[in-house]
């Protein structure tokens, strides 16, 4: 079965309007690209789309309650809503630093959601 399916490239700067052809579901063809980087976003977005996921989580004894957090790598599209519901009831102490692990292998993906704000432990 062919299909062709219309993506803006998020590869680089440029955003070039890319046409992909697809026959049984794997690329045969990509136009519209002015980089390799265009080839390749197109080939993993209809093959394998992946997402970074941000979020937050409650904190317990910071100077503010929360901190955002974010996946340290891409994980599958299909696990988004996995990794959110995991988030859901995760509550950490304070101190946090950026770069700290807060949970790991978020949704079985082998990928690690952490900090990306430093909270200081209040008074």
């Amino acid at each position: 079965m062919k299909e062709k399916r219309e993506l803006t490239c998020i590869g680089c700067p440029m955003g070039c309007m890319l046409e992909v052809s697809l026959e049984e579901n794997k690329v045969v063809d990509v136009k519209g690209n002015t980089c390799m980087r265009g080839k390749v976003y197109a080939e993993k977005e209809c093959t394998n789309p992946t997402r970074i996921v941000t979020s937050s989580v409650k904190v317990r004894n910071g100077e503010v309650g929360a901190v955002s957090v974010k996946t340290d790598a891409d994980i599958p599209k299909d696990k988004i809503m996995e990794c959110i519901e995991e988030l859901k009831g995760i509550v950490v102490e304070a101190p946090i630093n950026i770069g700290d692990i807060i949970v790991k292998n978020i949704a079985g993906t082998k990928v690690n959601i952490i900090a990306t704000k430093g909270i200081a432990k209040g008074n």
